[in-house]
């Protein structure tokens, strides 16, 4: 058969099995939501006008992709990828948390393993959030200013980390406190090369992009509405930002985003396979409360060896996660790459070791890659079995297949940086 042809049927298969399986995921990881009780995003209406195909996600009711010209999974995705475009996300689920008081450093470098009082103001980071067995509760991001911290959770666990909180505060006993903005603030994410091209159509004049650095954020205006809010972050691999902005103005800041032609509305089912493109963990999927950071292969986020919080920890668990001296606890498994299987590995697939005789691991997400044109996945393996280029097999529908650990991420990152 034409090799050609082959790729093309190979493609196909992949676009229509990727959108139904994304539909699916997401439809049913909210199966108990019934739809009359999801919370609707302040762009629910214009998602419905866009041809957004909705779905339950986390209690509300999101689009997992698009009906039109340039929708689908395989579409959305790739659109995000191409030079001088960018990726519109609604991402409102999310929980927005803002934390007062004079203590409120303290507090949080007690609940979350990042370095919090060495950011400068303006300045972000990815850290995590652990309990007292160092398991981590969630992923967040984290931006420090003068007067206040802002933080960003998960949509799905907001809940339950702000019950967290308020059981750490009320031991804590200083002067902290938590704002949690509610759908009062919606949140939407910009992503792809052309984003800052994009994003600059609706900032004042004279903002400077060019200066802003991945991580950082800023207050602001958004399309002359007050009391806005953009950083530079997301969660892709590619430049982009997420801009807050009061509900009542979410929609016209959308519009004007979206009569940018670069600019194409984008759902969950793209989102997530772009974020393992990156080699970046879903809540609940890769990361969980029995897994920590070392296990994750999240322990960059405490800072290098000689770093101030593996030196002193000082959070909950940090004891599980950290030896005395700072270094870190020897952990039995490790989430990996994983590349060479011939069919998509999907989530609870078993990984085997090159025997096929010795299960060693699960895989937690996996999907056909857009941009390879190959499938790829990530999982938790046998630490001794870790290292990239061990060769392992993958028990698809009741078959071995051949694969191998793979570095992360599959897809190289494009995080802006600021010219020297």
């Amino acid at each position: 058969m034409n090799s050609t042809l082959l790729l093309r049927r190979t493609i196909t298969k992949a676009t229509t099995s990727s959108t139904n399986l994304a539909r699916r995921a997401f439809a049913t990881s909210s199966s108990d939501d019934d739809e009359s009780s999801l919370v609707k995003t302040a762009l629910y209406d214009l998602h419905k006008d866009l041809g957004g195909d909705m779905v339950p996600f986390a209690g509300y009711s999101l689009p997992v992709l698009y009906k039109s010209e340039n929708g689908g999974v395989m579409k959305e995705h790739l659109w995000c990828r191409s030079d001088s475009k960018s990726s519109l996300f609604d991402v409102s689920h999310m929980g927005q948390i803002r934390w007062f008081g004079k203590d409120r450093i303290k507090f949080l470098e007690r609940i979350v393993v990042g370095d919090i009082n060495g950011l400068s103001s303006g300045s972000g980071c990815l850290s995590l959030v652990t309990n007292v067995e160092g398991g981590i509760i969630d992923d967040t991001v984290i931006t420090k200013y003068d007067d206040y911290v802002y933080m960003v959770v998960n949509g799905a666990t907001k809940f339950g980390d702000m019950e967290h909180f308020q059981k750490q505060m009320d031991e804590f006993g200083g002067d902290v406190t938590m704002e949690y903005l509610e759908d009062s603030m919606q949140l939407l994410a910009l992503q792809g090369p052309g984003a800052a091209n994009a994003v600059s159509n609706i900032l004042p004049s004279g903002f400077d992009l060019t200066t802003m650095a991945f991580m950082t954020g800023s207050e602001t205006t958004l399309d002359g509405i007050d009391g806005c809010r953009i950083t530079r972050c997301g969660y892709t691999g590619e430049d982009g930002f997420e801009i807050a902005m009061p509900a009542e103005h979410a929609v016209s800041i959308a519009s004007k985003l979206l009569e940018d032609p670069t600019v194409n509305p984008t759902g969950l089912g793209a989102r997530d396979s772009l974020r393992l493109e990156a080699g970046l963990c879903l809540y609940g999927h890769d990361l969980n409360e029995t897994i920590n950071p070392v296990e994750g292969s999240l322990a960059w986020t405490m800072g290098g060896p000689t770093s101030r919080r593996r030196a002193e920890g000082g959070f909950l668990g940090a004891e599980k996660i950290l030896k005395p001296d700072g270094k870190l606890q020897k952990v039995a498994k490790k989430r990996v790459g994983i590349m060479g299987m011939k069919a998509p590995a999907r989530e609870h697939t078993e990984i085997y070791d090159a025997s096929g005789e010795t299960k060693i691991g699960e895989v937690t997400s996996g999907t056909f890659s857009p941009c390879l044109k190959k499938p790829i996945a990530m999982g938790y393996v046998d630490t001794e079995l870790s290292k990239v280029g061990t060769e392992i097999n993958l028990k698809i529908r009741g078959k071995m297949q051949k694969a191998e650990v793979t570095k992360m991420p599959f897809v190289e990152s494009r995080y802006y940086r600021v010219p020297e």
